[in-house]
């Protein structure tokens, strides 16, 4: 493995560094979602939507307490702006939760794309480093030259490996994005349209509005 690193040219050390940025990140990102508790959570989340519909806020206090599902936090924001506009309010806290989920996808992203062009690049180097080795000797020492071209294509399987692994871990976090999302639309809709019901069962001119 250290042959093959120091073969591949001064090349291989920016691909060195996506490969540990890319472990590091991928590595982050894994504790952030085990420890989010978006899956494990639903009971607690449903609580929190019983206990809304009881107007029951001091047992939900104790009951989220510490807790760090988004899901949840979402579901906080709206019932702490209860009494104005909580819609708004979790649509503020939703998009925060979004946010830290997106956190570091980009840089993701950017080393599964530039992880190949660097490979290619290292590769093009060496097929240059090479004829310009074939242009002073001839055709004398072939073996000089086919050896140059073969250790300028580690580069190339370098980038490719880095990118293939990466890329793997980067749509399984875009999934859980994903589903997370609709995860937090769903039980935020459902705390919309329970307190909108609240809302009319207190303000009968209200609902005569929302009838005609």
């Amino acid at each position: 493995m250290i042959l093959l690193f120091t073969h591949g040219g001064f090349l291989m050390y920016p691909l060195l560094l996506c490969s540990v940025i890319a472990l590091t990140l991928i590595i982050e990102r894994t504790i952030f979602w085990v420890t989010s508790g978006i899956d494990r959570d639903r009971p607690l989340m449903d609580r929190v939507l019983e206990l809304s519909a009881e107007e029951n806020w001091e047992e939900i206090r104790k009951a989220t307490q510490g807790s760090k599902n988004s899901v949840v936090r979402v579901l906080i924001s709206g019932i702490l702006h209860r009494d104005y506009s909580p819609v708004k309010a979790m649509e503020s806290a939703a998009a925060d939760e979004i946010y830290k989920m997106r956190r570091f996808m980009g840089a993701l992203d950017t080393i599964i794309t530039i992880a190949p062009l660097l490979g290619i690049l290292g590769t093009v180097v060496g097929i240059i480093e090479s004829f310009d080795m074939l242009g002073a000797s001839g055709i004398e020492d072939p073996m000089a030259v086919t050896g140059g071209i073969a250790k300028a294509l580690i580069t190339t399987a370098s980038g490719l490996t880095i990118a293939i692994v990466t890329v793997f871990p980067y749509n399984f976090f875009n999934a859980r994005i994903e589903r997370a999302a609709q995860i937090i639309e769903k039980y935020a809709t459902s705390f919309e349209i329970m307190h909108e019901r609240q809302m009319t069962q207190f303000d009968p001119c209200r609902e005569d509005t929302h009838e005609n």
